[in-house]
């Protein structure tokens, strides 16, 4: 099982899009695939058609009084199940605050899914909290949108310099371009000279496009409803290029 948490300290870069349909196309692909959204806003949960509500919300949950697996919900496509938000998600900092170790916490919950995905996708606030270090230390990758902008490169920056100082040697930080117009000249600018001086970041880019804006309207990942174009394209491109950069990853802790 490979936990890939799709997180940005800003937001609105794409975040939730490209968890959905990330998550979908390894599903597409043939693998057991979980998202959970972990975000009170409830974005993944609503383009899968699910009510954002878990009884008991995360009080019940952090408390173990809940297991996962009683709370995933099967969405409209095969392979792809959900564990929806619940609006208590906006007290998780305090709910963790609680516990003993709350930073390990996320990992403890996921851990008994372990033989029944192989790819868990967690869609996350845009904020470093307590729960985002959770996540950091649930997760083996990073998945991190940035846009071709200054604001959202110095984000990237800050996100770099708290895993350094965290010592989180043990989390892959993989960034990828989100929302990008090549038909704006600092657009271009940006992503050849970012390729150039950080290897890290994936060679594909995610367009600004409408057809995936449409996904509020359709409610559905972005291949349930069209079939080809240059988005699709852009995230199975995407994807591959995040599986070889698994593999290299687990080769390197072999």
């Amino acid at each position: 099982m490979n936990v890939l948490a799709v997180y940005s300290i800003k937001g609105g870069v794409g975040k939730t899009s490209s968890a959905v349909n990330l998550a979908h196309t390894a599903a597409r692909n043939g693998y057991r695939t979980l998202v959970w959204d972990l975000d009170p806003q409830g974005a993944s949960s609503y383009y899968f058609r699910i009510k954002p509500k878990i009884k008991g919300g995360s009080k019940d949950l952090i408390a173990g009084k809940r297991e996962l697996d009683d709370l995933i919900k099967g969405t409209d496509f095969e392979n792809l199940d959900l564990l929806p938000a619940d609006f208590s998600f906006r007290n998780l900092d305090l709910v963790l605050d609680t516990k003993k170790k709350p930073t390990h916490q996320i990992k403890k919950l996921l851990k008994p899914l372990a033989e029944d995905y192989d790819f868990i996708f967690l869609d996350c606030p845009p904020n470093i909290s307590l729960l985002s270090e959770a996540v950091f230390e649930a997760a083996d990758i990073l998945l991190s949108p940035i846009i071709p902008t200054t604001l959202s490169l110095r984000t990237l920056e800050q996100l770099k310099k708290f895993i350094d100082e965290n010592n989180l040697t043990k989390l892959a930080l993989v960034p990828f371009f989100s929302m990008a117009d090549r038909r704006k000249k600092m657009h271009k600018d940006i992503m050849t000279n970012m390729a150039e001086s950080h290897a890290e970041i994936l060679a594909t880019a995610i367009p600004y496009a409408s057809d995936i804006e449409r996904m509020g309207l359709e409610r559905m990942p972005l291949n349930g409803y069209v079939k080809k174009s240059q988005s699709t394209i852009a995230y199975d491109a995407l994807w591959q290029e995040i599986l070889v950069r698994i593999a290299d990853i687990e080769k390197k802790t072999i």
